[in-house]
């Protein structure tokens, strides 16, 4: 399985999943129930004939992941975004806006 970062902030949660060699499009995110889920699968045939030597070779590779993730209560996941970037996807988790911290207000004396 890929290397899976979770960050907070004060406005979003963001998880980074660590999978280089992949393109975007490899990737597939779903938010059902509150479970986020981030899966790839991609698979690969090399074929390399030479008919002067009479020899072929074939190479297969596959790979998928599955990973799974509950959001918390105070996560948006109406406004869940993603990218991938030099080997890593970034999903960004909105904060709900009551869960965000408020500024200190200052209550006048009367």
């Amino acid at each position: 399985l890929p290397s899976v970062n979770i960050k907070e902030n004060d406005d979003a949660f963001m998880v980074e999943v660590a999978a280089p060699g992949l393109d975007k499009n490899d990737f597939k995110i779903e938010v059902h129930n509150d479970l986020l889920t981030i899966s790839s699968e991609k698979q690969e045939e090399n074929e390399v004939k030479n008919e002067k030597e009479h020899y072929t070779k074939r190479e297969f590779s596959y790979q998928a992941f599955t990973r799974s993730f509950t959001l918390p209560v105070t996560a948006n996941g109406d406004n869940i975004s993603a990218g991938y970037d030099k080997g890593i996807l970034t999903v960004s988790i909105p904060k709900k806006e009551e869960a965000k911290p408020k500024p200190a207000r200052i209550i006048e004396i009367k």
